[in-house]
């Protein structure tokens, strides 16, 4: 199935994300799937477009590249596919986003319902070749996507950036920061987690700034989060 960013996305960037880019960028990426296994599958690679339209766009949640190991992608940043054990970084992710809402522990690791409610789960990276986190950052994913964060500063009235460590907190200078709001921490990495993202409130916070706008709800389940991703 060949890769295509959805039509309504097409026209919203522009110029600014022309077609021979995309395509330059999309060959290599067919070279890399023919030469060994490459995550998210085929077809998943612009999901985060496909279930958010740029006119619902609320939160752009930045992600840096995809989960490396079997079944995880499924082309939403931090988000796994139903089923799948927690990545440590999600888990913490999820247990602000209870503590923060408050809301129960949901059930399952796809954030596809914060898609569909108005959140872009952006990768600055759209791919990633199996077990080697990064490894897709050479296909020139970065000035696509970057390209695509300058045009959503530029063009949306009013978001909500979230950026989660180092490498997100980079693309600040890409957003107007007269028009938006960004929501800055450590990544919720166990590595970071316990130095300022526990407590930080980036749902509140963002579901705040708009007054008439919630953060999208996912199912609830403790005992099978309790379970998973230790």
């Amino acid at each position: 199935m060949p890769e295509q960013l959805p039509e309504n996305w097409r026209r919203f960037f522009g110029d600014a994300v022309d077609q021979n880019l995309l395509d330059g960028v999309l060959a290599k990426l067919e070279a890399e799937r023919a030469a060994g296994t490459v995550f998210p599958p085929p077809g998943r690679v612009f999901h985060a477009f496909e279930l958010t339209a740029p006119e619902e766009v609320r939160v752009v949640l930045l992600g840096q590249d995809p989960y490396h190991d079997f079944g995880q992608a499924e082309g939403l940043a931090f988000s796994v596919a139903p089923g799948v054990k927690f990545p440590p970084s999600l888990r913490n992710g999820l247990r602000e986003y209870s503590d923060d809402l408050p809301r129960p522990l949901p059930e399952s690791g796809s954030l596809e319902n914060w898609g569909r409610g108005g959140v872009l789960l952006l990768n600055a990276v759209l791919s990633v070749r199996a077990h080697t986190p990064g490894s897709h950052r050479h296909l020139g994913w970065e000035t696509v996507t970057d390209r695509m964060i300058s045009v959503l500063s530029g063009k949306s009235p009013r978001l909500v950036f979230i950026l989660w460590g180092n490498y997100a907190i980079t693309k600040k200078p890409l957003i107007d920061t007269t028009r938006h709001l960004i929501i800055e921490s450590v990544h919720p990495s166990p590595l970071s987690a316990h130095r300022g993202f526990f407590g930080s409130r980036p749902f509140s916070r963002a579901a705040a700034y708009f007054g008439d706008w919630q953060w999208p709800e996912l199912a609830e389940n403790d005992n099978l989060f309790s379970c998973t991703g230790k």
